[in-house]
């Protein structure tokens, strides 16, 4: 060592036992150079300040960056601390005794000099070190609710409403045109990367002439609505008569005997087939209680030929008039009909699938539904609502002529990107969707485009100050939606591996203000709690957003692919009207003409639409920016524990393998999920392990097979009504039918697969962390 080297001069000298005053002074020069000289060597070079400061700029971005190289066993000062302890050393140094006190002074201040020039580096490193440098996450957390203030106080009713009026401006005649000018508007508000991604389809459109149903008895043709046929039709709009169809229904004509089938229920069912034979004749059918696609399948099962749709009034809030309107459904279950299971990209192979049932189906109003059964005047009392009901006596024999077109048509989803800094291939989904109806589906495809333009306007002026997402937001604005989520279908199967793995949550704008009266907020049970919590923080005006409880139920929409094949965590908030009745349940499966739902005589001030866009975005960017995802596991065992209770089909398995389902997601719950959300005990590759455990908790929660209309992911029950798995109670009703356990028994398979694959993977995501963390130690 260099200093060494001095000593063995100073040695050499004649081995005089003292130096005199220019020999001491030489020396302390040559050894202040030597100490210059060692200090320049490799290892000391992050002492210069230069350097310090070019090291800590070069990687920004490395959290290991801080002040911590200024610490007293690796600085010159530790080193000649130990140099001290070098026997030769000690021995030379304290053999010498000085020639005077002068000498004592010239060491003493040297060592004190070199002592502060090394701390007022240190004190200067330090500074432009955590200057330069980006503070730890943690340091970030504590900001996260007033950055999601900011961002949400700039979401305004007039925004919104302003936005939603320039929709309206558009010429809707083409899918892609629509498409074309919400790309201009997401990309004109700052929005970097947004996309126009086309799929060409098959799409069942109205016929050049309006569907007809003609009662025989008496010879009069009546149109959906109810207005006979040979009257004039000028006060009429005529997408009003064509769009009152059902999609991808059988087509051509039917005479046959009309049966009253009430909502077709299997009691219903069981009812009708003891008094009559139903081969090919028409039901008249009410929407409602249960999906539309399951009752379908009861009656193409029982052999029924034709089907008569319709609204009964007393199903309806008592603000809404929509007795003389008729009404179109979708009979598609999801996606382009003629590639199914796989996207509709160029050189994919198409089936011929024009009909995807046998039954020829037909909305009609309640009007003509009155019409038809020949309801006395008398049995309408204006102090309540009387269901209606065909008359046991007289048979009416119907004639219904269907006629519609398939064709091929392109559609378009605009997709945007906000891309995130720290888990840039984790992406939240929020969707909204534009009608390429002409005047069907309300203005509800306008109401959540404009929701969703106002939440991307407010993040990206944040944005534009430097903040940022940790996670990926996607905004997407999906096509199709009136026939079967065909845009969010296509684009999911398109992108299925990518999104299995990347996807985190989907956050729903379907339909955000469909009445003024309640709020409804639906989420997967791993988000119910962060739903609860949302309306906490967003609701000051108690009375206009109350807290309200949150389920877990099925929901119309483009969140279906996300929650039923990708097992993806999901949640909407929407405005509804009280239901008038139990029955009231999937009457949204009605897309009902323009003029009926007028969006501003719900909301005039769009201030439910504000409400909506700050719940949203507050979900949204706390899915988005939280270390730890917002998921809690231990709910999902709850759940399923509530889902068993009371369900007389229950087998001691299930019970057992549910309890363990719950004892498990408690221990993950307190070991894992506790300490990674205390910013102390945090590791930023444990936080990355257990975020990927949360964000597929529910996958599986998947059936491989559910029955049309009902979802795969058995998380979600029917409605609010019932609390079992609404397999097990698809189950019960196919042994009424049928006298058969057989479906039972491999329902209840299904579900005991599924909770015990829920239990092992909380198993395995522990016995990971234990690994990790032995391996560690």
């Amino acid at each position: 060592m260099a200093y060494h080297k001095v000593n063995a001069d100073q040695r050499a000298q004649g081995h005089s036992p003292y130096l005199d005053n220019d020999e001491l002074q030489a020396t302390a020069l040559e050894l202040e150079w030597d100490m210059e000289k060692e200090l320049e060597e490799p290892g000391f070079d992050h002492f210069r300040l230069d350097g310090a400061v070019q090291h800590h700029l070069g990687n920004s971005q490395s959290p290991d960056l801080d002040i911590d190289p200024i610490q007293p066993s690796s600085s010159p000062k530790g080193r000649f601390q130990r140099l001290q302890e070098d026997p030769d050393y000690i021995s030379h140094y304290t053999r010498q005794a000085p020639k005077s006190n002068r000498y004592n002074f010239f060491q003493i201040l040297k060592v004190f000099c070199t002592a502060l020039i090394l701390f007022i580096f240190g004190i200067v490193i330090g500074y432009y070190a955590h200057k330069k440098c980006p503070s730890p996450p943690a340091s970030q957390e504590p900001n996260n609710l007033h950055i999601y203030h900011e961002i949400l106080k700039e979401i305004k009713a007039e925004n919104i409403q302003r936005i939603y009026r320039d929709l309206l401006q558009f010429p809707r005649e083409d899918d892609v045109d629509i498409a074309m000018k919400i790309l201009v508007q997401w990309t004109s508000q700052g929005l970097e990367d947004v996309r126009l991604v086309n799929y060409s389809v098959l799409l069942d459109l109205p016929g050049s002439s309006s569907n007809t149903v003609t009662l025989k008895n008496s010879g009069e043709c009546f149109y959906p609505s109810g207005q006979q046929c040979n009257r004039e039709t000028k006060t009429l709009r005529s997408q009003d008569l064509l769009y009152s169809y059902a999609a991808y229904s059988a087509k051509g004509t039917l005479e046959a005997e009309l049966v009253d089938i009430q909502y077709g229920t299997v009691e219903d069912l069981i009812r009708i087939q003891a008094i009559t034979n139903v081969t090919k004749k028409i039901a008249l059918l009410k929407l409602g209680q249960s999906p539309l696609l399951y009752k379908l399948s009861l009656l193409e099962d029982a052999g029924f030929g034709g089907v008569l749709l319709y609204v009964d009034p007393c199903d309806l809030p008592k603000t809404t008039d929509l007795a003389d309107k008729a009404f179109m459904v979708s009979l598609n279950s999801g996606g382009d009909p003629s590639t199914p299971g796989y996207a509709s990209i160029d050189g994919s192979y198409r089936q011929n699938r024009l009909n995807l049932t046998t039954l020829l189906v037909q909305p009609i109003s309640a009007v003509l539904a009155k019409k038809l059964i020949s309801l006395p005047e008398d049995t309408v009392q204006k102090d309540r609502c009387i269901h209606l009901q065909m008359p046991a006596t007289g048979k009416k024999i119907i004639s219904l002529n269907i006629q519609s077109v398939t064709t091929y048509k392109k559609i378009s989803n605009v997709i945007g990107y906000l891309k995130g800094t720290v888990f840039p291939d984790r992406y939240i989904i929020i969707g909204s969707h534009h009608n390429s109806l002409n005047t069907y589906g309300g203005q509800e495809w306008a109401s959540s485009t404009a929701v969703i333009t106002a939440f991307i306007q407010a993040l990206m002026l944040k944005v534009k100050r430097g903040w940022r997402p940790d996670r990926t937001i996607v905004f997407c604005s999906w096509g199709g939606t009136s026939f079967g989520n065909i845009g969010s279908y296509e684009w999911a199967e398109d992108l299925k591996r990518v999104l299995q793995r990347n996807v985190v949550a989907y956050v729903s704008l379907h339909s955000p203000v469909r009445g003024n009266s309640t709020l409804h907020p639906v989420a997967s049970p791993s988000l119910q709690q962060l739903a609860a919590e949302s309306q906490s923080f967003n609701c000051v005006e108690k009375a206009k957003c109350p807290g309200s409880n949150v389920s877990s139920v099925q929901i119309q929409g483009d969140a279906d692919y996300f929650i039923n094949h990708l097992g993806v965590p999901a949640t909407q908030f929407s405005y509804e009207d009280i239901r008038t009745s139990e029955n009231s349940s999937f009457l949204s499966e009605a897309l009902f003409p323009v003029h009926t739902t007028k969006t501003e005589e719900l909301d005039p001030s769009f201030s439910l639409h504000e409400t909506i866009a700050k719940l949203t975005g507050q979900v949204t960017l706390q899915i988005a920016n939280e270390p730890v995802l917002p998921f809690n596991a231990l709910d999902i065992a709850l759940e399923v524990q509530n889902s068993l209770k009371g369900d007389e089909v229950v087998i001691p398995q299930l019970l057992a393998v549910a309890s363990h389902l719950r004892d498990t997601a408690e221990l993950f719950q307190s070991d894992e999920m506790r300490p990674a959300n205390d910013p102390k005990e945090r590791a930023p590759i444990r936080v990355r392990m257990l975020n990927d455990v949360l964000q597929s908790l529910e996958k599986s929660f998947l059936v491989r097979r559910a029955p049309p209309g009902l979802y795969r992911n058995i998380l979600y029950r029917l409605d609010e009504r019932t609390s079992q798995f609404s397999v097990l109670l698809e189950a019960l009703e196919h042994r009424k039918l049928h006298q058969s356990n057989e479906t039972i028994q491999a329902a209840l398979s299904e579900v005991l697969n599924s909770i015990n694959s829920a239990q092992v993977y909380f198993k395995a995501g522990l016995d990971v962390f234990e690994a990790a963390l032995a391996g560690k130690k």
